[in-house]
């Protein structure tokens, strides 16, 4: 892969029926031949969406290195490609399910996994009956050209991590999303401001269409560092290019050149510990 330079293809589909497998190694195939290194997939892309109902069922989560990481590691492996998907993954020692971000490099190696922090729970979103909120930090890999965050979903909407992920040195922060298609034009100013505060490039792909009553559907995007919309668009497979050098200019230029301040932040947090929402 050049250096500081990164192609991104967002999947807009996903890949729980009985041809899933298949569907899924045509758009790796369609990703690649646009020239795409890693490949970023909705929320949960080879489930079902569950959370439409309260009732949570065995065959809907995995332990680690279960059936759905290793179809996605295959099918990155196939293709020689990166690629960003999920599964609910059971914890060996808790027994606890966490929605779970998992990425592969184009070896089909697992580089990173990331839990949900933020866990909705109302009508078609009934997702605190299928699994906790995550407990694990985020955290950035460099298996890429440049350094990957993630966030799922909802968590984009707590921006404190995606300012934790820029100040660990995140270049680019994905997020999956599994989002109503009535709510994008509120989504995209939150993915917009997060570019922006967090000095990063931030990416987003969703379910694409209606699930067991839920209206899924809103568009793919890309924001650079600046706020300035790459890509937004309904295509099934987009592909984006990212650049170092664009990073590096907006770190050195407002809001990019600002201080982090954590242990002044770390204080007030600590003293909100424990509230509810």
């Amino acid at each position: 892969m050049p250096e500081g330079n990164l192609t991104i293809a967002l999947i807009s589909e996903v890949f729980y029926s009985d041809d899933g497998l298949e569907r899924l190694m045509q758009r790796l195939g369609d990703a690649k031949e646009l020239g795409a290194e890693l490949a970023v997939l909705p929320e949960l892309p080879l489930n079902h969406w569950s959370p439409a109902t309260r009732e949570p069922s065995p065959e809907d989560a995995e332990l680690p290195c279960g059936l759905r990481a290793a179809m996605l590691a295959a099918a990155a492996r196939a293709y020689r490609i990166g690629l960003l998907g999920g599964a609910i993954v059971i914890d060996p020692e808790s027994g606890k399910r966490f929605s779970t971000a998992l990425a592969f490099d184009e070896t089909g190696v697992a580089v990173g996994s990331w839990q949900k922090l933020h866990v909705p729970q109302h009508p078609g979103f009934w997702e605190t009956s299928h699994y906790e909120p995550g407990i694990r930090l985020p955290q950035v890999t460099t298996a890429f050209s440049l350094a990957v965050g993630v966030q799922i979903c909802s968590d984009a909407n707590r921006p404190e991590g995606t300012h934790l992920l820029g100040a660990l040195g995140a270049e680019v922060i994905l997020c999956p999303r599994a989002t109503v298609e009535e709510t994008f034009p509120r989504w995209k100013t939150v993915l917009t401001a997060n570019a922006l505060t967090s000095c990063t490039y931030v990416l987003s792909v969703n379910r694409p269409e209606t699930e067991l009553g839920v209206p899924f559907g809103g568009p793919s995007i890309a924001i650079d560092p600046y706020g300035r919309v790459l890509l937004e668009t309904a295509d099934r497979v987009a592909v984006v290019r990212l650049e170092r050098r664009v990073l590096e200019q907006a770190h050195h230029e407002y809001p990019g050149d600002l201080a982090v301040r954590s242990r002044l932040y770390a204080e007030g947090w600590s003293a909100v510990s424990g509230k509810a929402a």
